[in-house]
């Protein structure tokens, strides 16, 4: 799995999620169990993956949709 988004934004993982869903790429949050952890005061971030043969097409979707600033190295 490829890490592309790491955050603590609900509303972006969701939107990302969701124009994976759309595009039949298999996505995955990861560390969504943390909050136990933390209290749910939302301060650990979640990370966004998907499958390593996927990365590049869900890469420029997410460019395409103006998520680029939340894009991973």
């Amino acid at each position: 799995m490829k890490e592309l988004i790491r955050t603590n934004d609900a509303v972006v993982l969701s939107f990302a999620e969701s124009l994976m869903k759309d595009a039949g790429i298999a996505s995955l949050i990861a560390d969504q169990g943390m909050s136990i952890l933390e209290g749910s005061l939302g301060l650990l971030p979640r990370r966004f993956l998907v499958a390593e043969e996927d990365a590049d097409a869900a890469r420029r979707i997410l460019i395409d949709a103006g998520l680029e600033a939340e894009l991973r190295p």
